[in-house]
């Protein structure tokens, strides 16, 4: 059945709809913590006047800062709502580039939309010991680069070369690093059949200039010792470092692998003529970017190139394997049967959807834009928004992130306020640009032991860093002029801060 253009964006569009009722849809956590931050500098410049290092550092590798806020600013809609329409932007054009690629590897129609609603269930789905998913539930610069990689591939596979090229340089303008695990992903698919073929013999000649083009890396990086404060940012990042990486991460790297073997051996009913050479492209590129994490895991290049996280390049290896297992399974399992459909995916998306509302208990499974906070620590940010200066500087326990409750909100993204570093995300920043180590590590020694803090220390913090403000779990000590609270958070100013 051949369906026209619009009538196939319909249904694409309300399969996005249903991806997000699964998968929910969070403001502001993990690493949107990071990447909104940037956006809303765009949006409002007046805003965090202390510490914007540690989210400009990114947005000045990418355009995703300056697109959406110039979005937001010629719309003039709100700043949350303007996000939620991203986000479910980017999860449709994923699935369109899904589309694309399941055209591209199948020739029947129920093998590509089974494709395609695999796709759809497994959103969320980790991505190895990588700390990834495969599409995040909320809105980063990935969420953009993620389809544009997808629709580089499927223009690859249709053997439109210039148009991938054309995707893949947008993906490089979005998030380079992810950008250049797609390309990684290219490189493979360019491979002859007959070299992807001897998967266990040797390279042919344009694997071995894929793998002398990757040797050159090391010349490029110092391998000079790390400064103590970057060596502890990176320490508790353990994804960062193949070595620390528990058995079931370590199966998440081999399964897929052995799959795609296998997979590149036979020769399925709907599969099209490039099925098998594209799984042993993928096969060999999972296998290359493991050995080559596993050669910087030790000494001193475990400092010197772990920002590369070279096992990302299990992302689209994922997406494929997801898409590639949903189309079989639709033309060998599922076929006409309805009934079969229905009970798949609905399980599927149950399970996944049961996931997502563990990983953020105390928040609304979607966190509609303008809607009231559930979540107490996201009440008390928007509070911050709407009654302090803009030029206020807050302080919160370093390990915030972390706390029960807090389900990873970030202050910055919510509460539009500036802040001390924190422990947890902006660690993460710091193990990509480790000339922000310095401070980092300064401001967690001058925020250590937050916990036992009484009024003299805040005085103290207030007297070493413009902070002003601070956002407490629990009562607040005695001497805080608390302008907030609710059941578990309190909002304070310092007295006799500096700008009050």
């Amino acid at each position: 059945m051949r369906l026209d253009w619009p009538n196939l964006v319909v249904r694409i569009a309300l399969l996005s709809l249903a991806a997000v009722a699964v998968h929910g849809y969070h403001l502001g956590v993990d690493d949107s913590g990071i990447y909104l931050p940037a956006v809303l500098k765009v949006i409002h410049p007046e805003l965090f006047p202390y510490g914007a290092e540690f989210f400009l550092a990114h947005a000045k590798l990418s355009l995703f800062s300056a697109v959406v806020g110039a979005s937001a600013r010629v719309t003039g809609l709100s700043d949350d709502l303007v996000f939620f329409l991203w986000h479910l932007g980017t999860v449709f054009l994923f699935l369109l580039a899904v589309w694309q690629l399941a055209k591209s590897l199948f020739t029947t129609d129920r093998a590509r939309w089974a494709a395609l609603l695999a796709s759809a269930a497994t959103l969320t789905a980790p991505v190895a010991g990588t700390a990834l998913v495969i599409m995040d539930p909320y809105l980063t610069a990935r969420s953009a680069s993620t389809p544009f990689t997808v629709f580089a591939v499927a223009a690859w596979l249709r053997g439109r070369r210039p148009l991938a090229l054309v995707w893949i340089a947008l993906a490089f303008l979005v998030h380079p690093l992810m950008a250049a695990e797609g390309m990684l992903c290219l490189g493979f698919l360019a491979i002859p059949a007959t070299g992807t073929s001897r998967l266990l013999g040797g390279p042919s000649r344009s694997c071995a200039a894929n793998y002398a083009a990757f040797a050159v890396l090391p010349t490029l990086f110092n391998f000079g010792p790390a400064t103590p404060g970057y060596r502890q940012a990176i320490s508790m990042r353990s994804f960062l470092f193949l070595t620390q990486w528990a058995w079931w991460e370590w199966l998440g790297v081999a399964a897929p692998i052995v799959i795609l073997v296998w997979l590149g051996r036979l020769k399925p009913s709907g599969a099209s003529a490039i099925f098998g050479r594209t799984c042993r492209a993928l096969a060999l590129s999972g296998v290359f970017a493991t050995v080559f994490g596993l050669l910087f895991s030790f000494g001193p290049a475990q400092e010197a190139f772990a920002w590369l996280q070279p096992m990302r390049a299990f992302q689209p290896i994922y997406i494929f394997l997801f898409a590639l297992l949903g189309g079989l399974l639709g033309e060998y399992a599922l076929q006409s049967r309805r009934w079969l459909w229905i009970a798949f995916f609905g399980v599927l998306g149950m399970g996944m959807f049961s996931i997502q509302r563990a990983a953020f208990p105390e928040s609304r499974h979607i966190e509609w834009p303008l809607a009231a906070a559930e979540n107490a620590w996201v009440a008390a940010f928007e509070w911050v928004r709407d009654n302090t200066p803009q030029n206020a500087v807050f302080a919160l326990d370093p390990n915030y992130i972390a706390l029960p409750g807090e389900d990873q909100h970030g202050f910055r993204a919510i509460a539009e306020r500036s802040m001390l570093a924190d422990y947890y995300k902006d660690s993460g920043v710091v193990s990509v640009f480790p000339r922000l180590a310095e401070e980092w590590q300064r401001e967690q020694l001058a925020q250590q032991g937050w916990t036992g803090f009484r009024l003299r220390d805040f005085q103290r913090l207030a007297r070493e860093y413009p902070v002003t403000w601070v956002v407490l779990q629990g009562v607040a000590p005695v001497g805080l002029d608390c302008r907030y609270r609710n059941h578990a958070i309190a909002v304070c100013r310092i007295p006799g801060a500096r700008g009050l």
